[in-house]
């Protein structure tokens, strides 16, 4: 029987947003054909590069976009969208040459994303992302808009359940419970959320497919939603998760969400990745 498998080098770049941090492959320069299985291998924190994930940057399958953004998490799953891994890439692609534009198109499987890249010298500070339209209603994704734990359901362009709580360290023994829930065909990302005396709402989030991460930008884009729509916050609020703060703005005039934050490299290299052929 024969061997059909291939081994190259790969080569990745480590960087996170706010302490969510993923593995990014220019798949321009090296592509991937199975990023599910990578994703699993090189997020193992203890026999892999370790990670929340595998970030896939490639050529957009519109003129309408510049460049294109595919997630999988540490699990294999797909992801529909990842705000906190589209700053990262935001700065990937100015930095290291890619664009010199400072307004980003990305194509997402939840829509096209403008970047816009807030510049010091040639060194990217922050990102603000235009993430859309909120969802509140249900579809036929994401059902129902309502479970158990008188949290409140929206849609990022992947979906979220917020839960208001004194309590938001019980993330660890509900959020898995949450992800699960039968309510959640497609499985949820579960936040659980304070505000604080200063306004600001501090918040920690159960990643569908990663379990508890640093930060997560549409989990801050949600939690800042679900806090306007239950009264408790204005309509630009400080999002203070594990990793990191992140600024949302839900604008009243054309009812998108803007998320601000920062983005950091932490390394890169090379790892072996196997081809079949």
């Amino acid at each position: 029987m024969t061997n059909n498998k291939q081994s190259r080098k790969i080569h990745f770049t480590k960087m996170h947003g706010a302490g969510n941090d993923y593995i990014y492959v220019n798949t321009i320069e090296y592509p991937i054909s199975d990023p599910a299985r990578a994703a699993i291998a090189w997020s193992d924190r203890h026999k892999g590069i370790g990670s929340d994930g595998l970030v896939l940057i490639g050529t957009p399958s519109t003129p309408d976009a510049d460049f294109s953004m595919r997630i999988f998490n540490a699990d294999g799953s797909e992801a529909m969208m990842c705000g906190n891994a589209s700053r990262c890439i935001g700065k990937y692609l100015f930095e290291c040459g890619w664009t010199d534009k400072t307004e980003i198109k990305l194509e997402t499987l939840s829509g096209i994303k403008t970047l816009q890249l807030h510049i010091e010298g040639k060194v990217v500070t922050s990102v603000t992302v235009d993430m859309l339209e909120p969802v509140l209603e249900n579809d036929a994704q994401f059902i129902p808009t309502r479970c158990s734990g008188n949290g409140t359901f929206v849609s990022m362009g992947n979906p979220h359940y917020v839960i208001f709580t004194d309590d938001v360290d019980q993330v660890g023994e509900r959020g898995h419970v949450l992800e699960h829930h039968p309510a959640f065909p497609q499985r949820c990302n579960i936040e659980f959320a304070r505000v604080e005396a200063d306004g600001s709402i501090r918040t920690r989030v159960w990643e569908r497919g990663s379990g508890i991460t640093q930060a997560c930008g549409t989990g801050a884009c949600a939690t800042a939603v679900a806090a306007v729509l239950t009264g408790r916050a204005p309509r630009i609020s400080l999002i203070v998760m594990d990793g990191g703060t992140l600024t949302i703005e839900w604008r009243e005039s054309d009812n998108h969400v803007y998320m601000t934050g920062p983005a950091t490299f932490v390394f890169e290299g090379e790892i072996e990745y196997e081809n079949d052929h």
